[in-house]
């Protein structure tokens, strides 16, 4: 056991963060996202059921800083153009906007969007998968690791 870790950073994510370097990515899939597939082609794939992204956002950014040399280290998934049609939001996006500003002076400046499937491109070649049970639509978020200091 050890002091100031958020209990929710399992031992395996643990490791994989501090396996990570500067410029590497962690991708944190919602519940429905396709973590599996997505670590077929090499990324470490972490499972974190039962916790939402909000909670491992705000628990990770705790222990890594976000890319300062990249103006979006943040990329989220863009609602595709027939949700947008049918009324849907991600509302949760504002949740991580303001998590990140508690730990990055750069706040809502650090976030960018993908358009879905650039998503899954970019999700296949992040260092990590990290799987949760999140419950919400479009709560996926890519993170940039930045230089520890």
């Amino acid at each position: 056991m050890l002091k100031n870790i958020p209990s929710i950073i399992s031992p395996e994510l643990l490791a994989v963060l501090d396996e990570m370097g500067h410029g590497d990515r962690i991708c944190i899939g919602d519940g429905n996202f396709p973590g599996a597939s997505m670590s077929s082609e090499g990324a470490i794939l972490v499972r974190a059921d039962g916790h939402g992204v909000a909670d491992l956002l705000d628990a990770i950014l705790q222990l890594i800083p976000l890319d300062e040399y990249v103006e979006t280290p943040c990329m989220v998934m863009e609602i595709t153009p027939s949700d947008k049609e049918k009324g849907v939001t991600a509302p949760i996006i504002d949740e991580y906007k303001k998590i990140v500003a508690k730990y990055d002076e750069r706040g809502a400046k650090t976030f960018g969007e993908y358009e879905r499937f650039e998503f899954y491109e970019q999700a296949k070649k992040c260092y990590c998968i990290l799987q949760s049970g999140e419950s919400r639509i479009y709560a996926n978020i890519i993170l940039q690791k930045g230089v520890v200091k």
